[in-house]
């Protein structure tokens, strides 16, 4: 059961996700502006941000912000009708966790929440010696990388990119995100990172076009799933 915190606007939003949220056993507060949103996440207990970005006092990106000058790794999850690519983006980097659209499906929206309440409770263990996630293992201290067991060989900036990954699994990370970890600014671009994330996926994946272990956000980025 986890504590999520509503920010949204429109009544009849607020109920949906109400209903979905106590189904799936969470509990949930709904505030319809961005300063009782801010307010409510700095004074009481909240596992989870639902955020609308088009709210009456305040855009939602400078919500995204505000919260993340005191919780850096409390999942926010952006629901919004705005399409535009560079605006997911933009989320993103300000530290989003994942961007859905309006309208949404209630049953791809909760999954997203599980997985983003996954990642809350994996991201630190992604930092200890070893990380498992189904038939892949990263041993950190042997800077080795396994498949069902058998060791693989990855190039040093290939070993990079996959633990970048692996330290963020279940969020969504920006192709400048990425290549700044990684590269640097201005080491890469998205054309370059396509080709070193085709030669991981061939050879930690079963099935390279199936993304089961990583998924491609197109014109955003890339995630790992939580196997």
């Amino acid at each position: 059961m986890a504590e999520i915190l509503i920010i949204e606007d429109d009544k009849a939003i607020q109920n949906l996700l109400k209903i979905a949220l106590k189904r799936e056993k969470h509990n949930a507060i709904a505030v319809p502006c961005a300063k009782d949103g801010i307010d409510y996440a700095l004074k009481s207990p909240t596992d989870l941000i639902i955020l609308d970005l088009g709210l009456p006092d305040m855009d939602g990106i400078n919500v995204v912000k505000a919260v993340r000058n005191f919780n850096e790794k409390m999942p926010i999850i952006v629901v919004s009708a705005r399409s535009d690519e560079q605006e997911k983006i933009k989320c993103l980097d300000a530290g989003v966790n994942d961007y859905v659209e309006k309208p949404f499906s209630s049953a791809e929206l909760m999954a997203r929440i599980r997985a983003a309440l996954r990642y809350a409770t994996v991201g630190e263990g992604a930092k200890s010696s070893v990380f498992v996630n189904g038939n892949l293992k990263i041993d950190y201290s042997a800077h080795s990388v396994f498949v069902n067991n058998k060791e693989i060989h990855l190039t040093n900036l290939e070993y990079k990119v996959l633990c970048t990954l692996a330290a963020n699994v279940g969020k969504t990370l920006t192709h400048n995100y990425i290549i700044t970890e990684v590269w640097g600014a201005g080491g890469n671009d998205a054309n370059g990172l396509r080709v070193f994330m085709a030669s991981i996926r061939r050879k930690i994946e079963k099935d390279p076009y199936t993304q089961e272990l990583i998924r491609t956000e197109v014109g955003v980025g890339y995630r790992m799933n939580k196997i």
